[in-house]
């Protein structure tokens, strides 16, 4: 086993952790069999109800008694804090603040509750605001992760980040869905990998079979960061971008924001005529460069034990024999 001072923090076996995208994307059963598979699951508790929120914590735990996580996107879920830390998660994931929320109050609020905080970032002032605020992980994300991102690419975002706030362990995010990720993560000083679009194409995900075909099916070029989706939402995501899927929705949208805006309502009701008809190509999918390395759907705890392999692998056999005398 990969032995981390994240693992020990957390008290897992494997430095591989399901990213808690919201919405109902990460929910209670993929959480749960994450970390029944030794790796940390977290919930998505973004944009759903307390109940939800709860029902599927309840779920996790029917699957497992390992330690699960709930993530709340804070610029917009911050009322669901306290009924989240009821639910004793052994950790609250959080990402994407305004810059008038209160860290410190809030990473407080979670360690007087018993849980240890997980704070996603996309830039190195922000890693270093989490730090001072007293986050126990940091989360440094670059731009090939898929969903809502910032510009830094991932092999800089996590180095800056993981020699800036040492000791504080770091995750690693954004383009990672293997073993080699994993090896070349620890390689950059982080902890460990969050891994999105790689949990997306697995069995216990509630994600539609025609999302999930669109993940084998991309060779990872086929991606743009945008903000269409967020022009149709109408959701003020702070300093975000988001990396979707290149298709024809999206073609026809880029450029045309303020269009967009006005026919809301309309393009919406497309949108869900595709998502029930399985229509991929005028459909909103978010989706990371790591797509491009993902060829199967395969069950949750699967994707944790290859990744382990695979960088056990790596670490142990390929890498000792380039060093000389």
């Amino acid at each position: 086993m990969i032995r981390t001072p994240f693992t020990e923090l957390i008290g897992i076996e494997h430095p591989v952790v399901s990213a808690g995208m919201g919405g109902g994307a990460a929910n209670g059963e993929l959480a749960g069999h994450v970390s029944e598979a030794g790796g940390l699951g977290v919930i998505g508790g973004s944009w759903l109800s307390s109940e939800d929120v709860h029902a599927m914590v309840n779920r996790a735990r029917e699957v497992t008694a390992r330690p699960i996580g709930v993530n709340l996107l804070l610029f917009g879920n911050e009322h669901l804090l306290e009924d989240v830390l009821r639910d004793e998660p052994a950790v609250l994931s959080t990402a994407w603040a305004r810059d008038d929320q209160d860290l410190i109050a809030i990473f407080a609020r979670a360690h007087d509750m018993g849980a240890k905080v997980m704070h996603m970032v996309p830039t190195l002032a922000d890693a270093e605001r989490a730090a001072e605020a007293g986050a126990d992980v940091i989360v440094a994300q670059g731009t090939e992760g898929g969903g809502h991102v910032g510009l830094m690419g991932t092999t800089v975002i996590v180095r800056q980040v993981a020699k800036a706030v040492a000791p504080i362990p770091v995750l690693a995010a954004g383009g990672f869905a293997d073993g080699a990720g994993l090896a070349a993560a620890l390689a950059l000083g982080a902890s460990g990998v969050l891994l999105g679009t790689r949990f997306v194409a697995t069995d216990e995900a509630p994600i539609d079979a025609y999302y999930k075909d669109a993940i084998l099916a991309s060779d990872g070029h086929d991606t743009v960061v945008t903000t269409v989706s967020d022009t149709l939402s109408g959701r003020d995501w702070p300093g975000a971008w988001a990396r979707v899927r290149r298709t024809r929705f999206i073609e026809q949208w880029l450029g045309r924001e303020p269009e967009l805006r006005k026919r809301r309502q309309e393009v919406w009701a497309e949108l869900q005529r595709a998502d029930e008809t399985g229509d991929a190509e005028n459909a909103i999918i978010w989706i990371g460069q790591s797509a491009g390395l993902i060829d199967a759907v395969i069950p949750a705890g699967d994707v944790v034990r290859q990744v382990v392999s695979e960088a056990e692998k790596i670490l142990r056999a390929q890498l000792p024999p380039m060093l000389s005398g």
